[in-house]
């Protein structure tokens, strides 16, 4: 039997069409996917542990007939548990964790009959911008190797935009989906927050920082996937407002006239880079054409406050998580187990205090109803999603110097970078980046939409007909003819 060599022609739910049809057997899909993977793996290294065995053995098994059956995937190897298969969450400290449980997320992903091909790189615990984990290596940009492809999602949205697979997970603490899938040209939306479970292990993550959901090339495989696995799960603290109809019905629905807000200044004030200026005027005149009504506006937030509380929140959930870690393995962490940023950023949750975490929440509350307010006269923002163009390789190396200083100057360098996406973390409110804009380098530039908590309908809705007007299906990275 010869190669599918179609398959980056179509997206998750095309593949699965093909499936059902019985036009393509599943096993050709993963055979066809662990080809490219092979081949494109080794210069990109989003992938970085392979599970082919067990995909190859599903696929040839009783697949479950949900909406993806037989579609190849890929999990980030951070939060989503997966029984057996090692989960070192980009840390050397935990390369020996195997979970002996499936996450309530994992449960839900394999019921719409996705077969699992590997897990994706990270950042140690996902905490930087960038994937470039000390025990795996970088992860390459495929528009650019010499490129970061984002972070903490990094590795799956390497893998998509590469063509490896049409989908893989991710999860968004302060941007970990838009920022990845803005620097690779993909489709990254951010749910509501707890739209998502994080169960059994997890009520909420950092106050409700995190959710997780997927990098897509369509649309409607994004809402597709989103219509199967969100809903609370038993004993969840709180969860988002339920949606009015499937979200997949929402993908070309008539998205009517929305007051449309949109800015090129970050919330710190600067100015973005003029190429991701570009980006947000571009998309500000098609949003325009197609009958929506523009108004140039943000909201505004105290800055230094915001990030203050933000770190403080941050801080102690990376010394939590790696207390945890010591508490179950019964060994005292140890500097020399993590990267010096991770050590450092542990250090200084150790020097919070619980007074200081209570108040940060209450601070980030009350700027979150003030943000909230912005939203009951627009219907959706739209801002760069970064405020430069996919920075390279080692940006956020620490430079030289005490620890704790070069710590503090990674942390300025990486709000410089990102100062759009974790403001929405802080909210819960969803928002996704749109790959609409490319400079003249050949880097994707992201567009950030943003609407209001609860509400991912709308970008549902306008995404889809943004897909329809300006289709970023064919671009395709130079590095993807070598796979045919």
């Amino acid at each position: 039997m010869g190669r599918f060599v179609e398959y980056d022609k179509y997206d998750a739910i095309g593949l699965a069409d093909l499936v059902r049809k019985r036009q393509v057997q599943p096993s050709e899909l993963v055979d066809e996917a662990i080809t490219r993977i092979e081949k494109m793996n080794p210069t990109v290294n989003a992938i970085i542990t392979p599970m082919f065995d067990e995909a190859r053995t599903a696929a040839k098994g009783v697949l479950t007939e949900g909406p993806f059956k037989g579609v190849p995937f890929l999990l980030k190897d951070i939060l989503a548990l997966y029984k057996g298969v090692r989960m070192a969450s980009g840390s050397a400290s935990q390369r020996g964790f195997v979970p002996d449980h499936d996450s309530e997320l994992v449960i839900r992903l394999k019921k719409t009959g996705l077969i699992f091909l590997g897990k994706t790189n990270a950042p140690e615990f996902g905490l930087l911008p960038t994937t470039e984990p000390r025990l795996f290596g970088p992860t390459r940009n495929p528009w650019d190797i010499t490129r970061t492809a984002g972070g903490s999602s990094g590795g799956s949205a390497a893998a998509v935009a590469s063509r490896m697979v049409p989908m893989a997970h991710g999860n968004d603490g302060g941007g970990s989906i838009r920022i990845p899938a803005a620097c690779c040209g993909v489709f990254g939306l951010k749910p509501t927050r707890a739209r998502n479970p994080l169960g059994p292990d997890l009520g909420d993550c950092l106050n409700g920082l995190v959710v997780e959901h997927v990098l897509t090339r369509s649309v409607r495989d994004s809402a597709a996937l989103l219509d199967s696995t969100m809903g609370p799960d038993v004993g969840d603290p709180y969860w988002a407002p339920p949606p009015k109809r499937p979200f997949l019905d929402e993908v070309n629905a008539d998205a009517g006239s929305l007051n449309i807000a949109f800015t090129t200044v970050g919330p710190n004030g600067v100015p973005a880079n003029p190429d991701c200026v570009s980006a947000v005027q571009s998309a500000a005149s098609l949003c325009n054409d197609l009958g929506h009504q523009m108004t140039e506006a943000t909201y505004e937030v105290p800055w230094d406050l915001l990030v203050q509380c933000f770190m403080t929140l941050w801080a102690a959930g990376c010394t939590a998580q790696i207390d945890a870690f010591a508490f179950r393995s019964g060994r005292k962490p140890m500097s020399g187990d993590f990267e010096p940023l991770t050590w450092a950023l542990y250090e200084a949750g150790r020097q919070r205090t619980a007074a200081d975490y209570v108040s940060a929440v209450v601070i980030l509350q009350a700027i979150s109803r003030s943000i909230a307010r912005f939203f009951r006269k627009h219907d959706v923002l739209i801002t760069p999603t970064l405020a430069e163009p996919p920075v390279p390789l080692g940006t956020f190396d620490p430079p030289s110097g005490e620890l704790a200083h070069a710590s503090e100057q990674v942390t300025q360098r990486a709000f410089q970078f990102t100062p759009f996406t974790f403001v929405c973390n802080i909210t819960g409110q969803p928002a996704m980046s749109v790959p609409l804009y490319w400079n003249s380098e050949g880097l994707p530039i992201g567009v950030h939409f943003v609407a209001g908590f609860g509400d991912e309908a709308t970008l549902f809705r306008l995404a889809s007909q943004l897909e329809k007007a300006r289709p970023w299906v064919n671009r395709v990275p130079p590095i993807c003819s070598s796979t045919r």
